[in-house]
């Protein structure tokens, strides 16, 4: 069982190079289980029992349960990961080399960037309002670090990196210049000008690899937080029949704060939520309360002790790989759990015979946040943050273990199993 749900995560993560690829291949897996794409459908007065929307890089799906709805259990998460976006107008040619010029998108690590074989994915939209995907099955470019020869410090002083000069990516050589427009019309078969606009981003090309003389990890680009988009998905689909109505939302744009039509900050969940209350008799009022009394998982991946820097860690409240996973709290609000919250995902944990671990930033090391204090404040719904430990978080290639995949797919289930 265990072989067979890493096999699915390594799936969906070499098939999920953007979040748009992510929500195509959810809704596939969705189609497949009999859910209904309700994306384009006019539902005014009817919501099927099981059924999804899709909004660009993001999705919202449900299973309604055997009772009528007094309460929604929903899991959130994010579709996006930091990267290097191209630019509108990325061509540029110097010195020989056929240049992409890249924008930074949310926080990542830069340095992790250098030296791989990158390929590009993105969509681009046509004149007639369709999106077409695109994706290269091969490595086409590549950012090159300067040798050492040409930069003798570096391993004393630390590499230096302007954010502007030093990421473009070399994608070929001459002196005749590509048009990246062009390029793009010849991988979707469409003639160049058709093209409205072009979003695109480098990704790592090689795919999700098991690590580890004893295969205990897992290491891929986009696991923040793909690997908890994955668990969550899962979990639905396991979930065949429950008592309260239940919901995945995956958003985009967490990385960049979530305010966007589409992002957690947006009215995506909360329209649907309200649709498929309506749809089952609810009033207004009667909504307004089904909020109350509900509850949402916030699943984003948490930072694992690091065994060549653990005093970056309360040890304390450190959360080590492979050992479950972690239950994130801030007084601050960085994080949304409660003491209520806490105590609903401890009882899941213990309901799947799975461990789990807490994670308190140090004072002097201030935490990030997640979708779930966004969630509990536009929804007034009690919300815990947890998430799967991992390494090199935000970096082109990160590691988790594999245990811990396991595990928060099977605490999420049991939470939606009441």
């Amino acid at each position: 069982m265990t072989t067979d749900l890493v096999v699915q995560v390594r799936n969906q993560l070499d098939a999920s190079p953007t979040p748009r690829h992510l929500v195509e291949f959810v809704s596939t897996q969705l189609s497949v289980a009999g859910f209904i794409d309700c994306t384009s459908q006019n539902l005014s007065e009817s919501y099927p029992s099981s059924g999804f929307i899709k909004r660009a890089g993001s999705l919202v799906a449900w299973r309604q349960g055997s009772k009528k709805v007094e309460q929604f259990r929903i899991i959130g998460a994010h579709t996006d990961s930091p990267c290097l976006k191209i630019k509108p107008r990325p061509d540029e040619s110097k010195f020989g080399w056929q240049t992409l010029q890249v924008e930074i998108y949310g926080g990542p690590l830069l340095n992790s960037w250098l030296d791989r074989d990158l390929g590009i994915a993105g969509h681009a939209v046509l004149r007639d309002g369709s999106v077409k995907l695109f994706c290269t099955s091969t490595p086409i470019a590549r950012i090159s670090q300067l040798a050492i020869h040409l930069d003798r410090e570096v391993n004393e002083r630390g590499l230096i990196l302007d954010k502007h000069l030093h990421l473009s990516a070399a994608w070929a050589t001459g002196e005749k210049a590509l048009d990246f427009t062009q390029w793009v019309a010849s991988q979707i078969d469409v003639k160049p000008e058709k093209i409205i606009s072009v979003d695109a981003q480098f990704f790592d090309s090689l795919p999700a690899q098991i690590v580890g003389v004893d295969q205990s990890l897992l290491a891929s680009g986009r696991l923040d937080n793909q690997a908890s988009c994955w668990a969550a998905i899962s979990a639905l689909l396991e979930t065949q029949s429950p008592q309260d109505t239940c919901v995945v939302a995956l958003f985009d744009h967490e990385e960049v704060g979530s305010s966007s039509a589409t992002g957690a900050a947006g009215p995506l969940l909360e329209h649907t939520l309200e649709r498929i209350a309506s749809a089952s008799g609810l009033s207004r009022i009667g909504y307004l309360q089904a909020l109350s009394q509900s509850s949402c998982i916030s699943a984003d991946n948490a930072h694992a002790v690091h065994h060549n820097y653990p005093d970056r860690h309360d040890h304390a409240h450190a959360p080590i790989v492979n050992q479950g996973p972690a239950l994130k709290m801030n007084s601050n609000q960085r994080y949304a759990t409660s003491s209520t919250s806490a105590a609903m995902f401890v009882r899941a944990c213990e309901s799947a015979n799975v461990n789990h671990q807490m994670f308190v930033s140090k004072n002097n090391m201030p935490c990030g946040t997640t979708i779930g204090p966004i969630t509990a404040t536009r929804l007034g719904i009690d919300t815990v943050d947890v998430g799967i430990p991992q390494l090199s978080m935000h970096s082109a290639r990160e590691v988790c273990g594999v245990s811990d995949l396991v595990a928060m797919q099977k605490a999420l289930t049991s939470y939606l199993n009441n």
